[in-house]
């Protein structure tokens, strides 16, 4: 399961300057944040608060007033469909010493003994740096909501609905293994990235092509393939159309504010005219004429049967034409063209990250 461990006052509600939210008057929550908690349960994370609460329970902090706050706040929040897994709350001061109180971590210690929290995939979010401690000390990514200060956090946010939306870029990644008689071929790629790749098809040439895609669309992409080259390439290149296709069409999602189309882009005297559609349809037309047999170890022949399997993985349509005379520089533009659609294609709006393009309600 993934987990989004959530501090309270600062982070989901304006914390006063006496630092108590004793009080109903007292009670505002910070700008986008409903907003944000439900884009990412509706992404399939668990939201667990964690608290400290100084001295309450005390006669400068009631119980009572405590209660009659978060009760209301939590019957706001799940009228809005958002609610927490687990509830977790230290009563102590700073000096007392206890094990509770953030950045120590017995308030969670139980709760991740007994679930199977994937740490890797999980956040804390928190507008203080005991928080960042805390996640670290669990190990999860860290986000800090502050602005102009230092800090050990692995992101940096303005407000909460900012802090929601790095964690929705950084979950749109995908393993997959694809192994048959023929091939056998790992692909690990994250759509939000900077475009890093690593590439190991024994095909020079198209480990660069493949570089290409990765550079070019923002993702990072590592591909293993330990494929029968010995008979041919084409099982190599096709196997590898389908399952990164296929590990894109896994990061993607439910498809929820992307862009969904993209085109594009030219290659010195060679010009590629790619156009995507991320319509859950797969569908693949190729017109291009090559001159040669082979660009480096690449037979031209198996570019098409890389993008038709591609489409096939990803269950998109893919449109590609190319002109030109460098069949080196035209493959090489189908490609680039390719990488450039597909990031117009997998972009989030910012401005509508829970909408999905379709009128049909799934893609």
């Amino acid at each position: 399961m993934k987990v989004v461990f959530l501090d309270r006052d600062g982070t989901l509600i304006v914390e006063p300057p006496d630092q108590q939210v004793d009080s109903l008057e007292k009670l505002e929550f910070l700008p986008g944040a409903m907003r944000g908690l439900r884009m990412i349960l509706e992404r399939g994370y668990h939201l667990v608060l964690v608290t400290n609460q100084d001295g309450l329970g005390s006669t400068s902090y009631p119980m009572e007033a405590w209660e009659k706050v978060q009760t209301k706040m939590l019957h706001l929040l799940e009228s809005e469909g958002i609610v927490f897994s687990e509830i977790f709350v230290c009563p102590h001061l700073e000096g007392d010493a206890c094990r509770c109180r953030k950045p120590k971590t017995g308030l969670v210690d139980d709760f991740l003994k007994k679930n199977p929290v994937n740490l890797m995939k999980s956040y804390v979010i928190g507008d203080r740096e005991t928080d960042v401690r805390f996640g670290k000390t669990i190990g999860c990514k860290t986000i800090r909501i502050a602005s102009g200060i230092s800090t050990s956090a692995d992101f940096v946010s303005d407000g909460l609905v900012e802090a929601c939306r790095v964690i929705l870029q950084r979950d749109r990644s995908a393993s997959t293994r694809r192994t048959t008689r023929e091939t056998d071929i790992s692909v690990e790629l994250l759509l939000d990235g900077s475009g890093e790749s690593r590439s190991a098809t024994g095909i020079g040439f198209f480990d660069h092509m493949l570089d290409q895609l990765a550079r070019h669309s923002g993702i990072d992409l590592t591909v293993d393939i330990r494929g029968d080259l010995h008979v041919d390439e084409h099982h190599s290149v096709e196997d590898a159309g389908l399952a990164i296709g296929d590990a894109i069409r896994q990061a993607l999602g439910d498809k929820r504010g992307i862009g969904r189309f993209g085109f594009a882009a030219p290659m010195d005297e060679s010009l590629a005219r790619v156009a995507v559609d991320l319509s859950g349809r797969p569908f693949c037309s190729f017109q291009a004429a090559f001159g040669r047999d082979r660009v480096g170890e690449l037979p031209t022949e198996l570019v098409e049967d890389f993008f038709r399997a591609f489409a096939d993985g990803l269950r998109a349509n893919i449109h590609v034409s190319v002109e030109g005379r460098n069949d080196h520089h035209k493959i090489e533009a189908v490609f680039k063209a390719t990488a450039l659609a597909l990031k117009q294609a997998i972009t989030l709006d910012v401005n509508r990250p829970d909408v999905l393009p379709s009128t049909k309600g799934v893609l």
